[in-house]
């Protein structure tokens, strides 16, 4: 278990991955009681697989990202929906902060590596959670500034110019095989961490390490566990 080459960068997913990314919880604050029991699961479901959906097309800021997909739920569900909710679970994204031990973890990682963010957030949004994780980052990349939404498969090749790099000096972090790790196969990185946060299901074939507690990440690189 562990990486035999020291690569040139460490890049990472953020919202999901590194922030807790509590979209679900911010719509049901946002929707309160608008939102019935009955309707609460369907309608999250749906919503996350429209989230995707939207992000596949041509690029758009992301606030039209959760706007188009709690639109397209609330229909699907029979739900009135209301351009101001939509605009209210955006504005609490920035406010999210990273999960335990992610702030200890990386600012380790970083004696040895450095650490970089390609993100599904807009600028302003990366920014902002970037600085939650208080931990050094060499960039932080953002889709407003790619043009393009992982799984877009353009997100990465901007990535590996952006960086001046190949898929082979890179490591790549992330809690989502759907939105990372099948992308980031299919463009020849072969060195990649899995975090396993329970909301996906583990896709091994993709040739990732697995790790399910954060303080295991700099030990795959040498670093002895604290």
């Amino acid at each position: 278990m562990g990486f035999d080459v020291k690569p040139k960068f460490v890049t990472f997913d953020m919202n999901g991955t590194l922030i807790k990314f509590s979209i679900n919880d911010a719509m049901r604050e946002v929707l309160g009681d608008r939102l019935p029991a009955e309707l609460a699961e369907e309608y999250l479901r749906i919503c996350k697989a429209y989230r995707i959906d939207e992000c596949m097309g041509d690029y758009k800021p992301f606030h039209q990202i959760v706007a188009r997909s709690m639109e397209r739920a609330s229909r699907w569900v029979g739900l009135e929906y209301r351009e101001e909710d939509a605009r209210a679970v955006y504005e609490i994204v920035p406010t999210w902060g990273p999960y335990p031990g992610v702030t200890e973890a990386l600012n380790r990682l970083a004696e040895a590596v450095p650490l970089v963010i390609i993100t599904n957030s807009d600028t302003a949004h990366a920014e902002r959670l970037s600085k939650n994780l208080e931990a050094p980052f060499e960039v932080v990349i953002s889709a407003e500034e790619m043009g393009a939404y992982k799984p877009r498969l353009g997100a990465f090749e901007y990535m590996f110019k952006k960086l001046g790099v190949t898929p082979d000096e890179l490591v790549h972090v992330s809690a989502s095989p759907m939105y990372d790790h099948r992308p980031a196969a299919l463009m020849g990185i072969e060195n990649k961490v899995y975090v396993d946060r329970g909301f996906e299901h583990d896709e091994h074939w993709l040739g990732y390490e697995r790790i399910t507690d954060i303080a295991d990440l700099p030990v795959l690189f040498g670093l002895p566990r604290p």
